[in-house]
């Protein structure tokens, strides 16, 4: 199980800021986004504009494979404006 936060964008179609979800141990971030957005389709409209932080470090969605600890925590960054 991996802490999901929510942040702007993905918060609001998610309807929630942060869950626990029961992930696979090992998964590309790709699949990782594919898991959340099964619990969470309205997610789908932002997938091209997401970025995750997996433990506080960036990862781009693909083909790159995450190996998951219990209680890691996983952000959900869609793009953010502002000055």
């Amino acid at each position: 199980q991996v802490s999901v936060l929510y942040f702007a964008r993905s918060a609001e179609l998610a309807g929630l800021r942060c869950e626990t979800l029961s992930v696979p141990r090992q998964v590309t971030s790709l699949q990782l986004w594919e898991e959340i957005v099964k619990v969470h389709p309205r997610l789908a409209v932002i997938r091209d504009q997401v970025v995750f932080a997996v433990r506080q470090e960036y990862v781009l969605l693909g083909d790159q494979l995450l190996v998951l600890q219990p209680g890691d925590e996983v952000a959900i960054i869609p793009p953010i404006s502002g000055g």
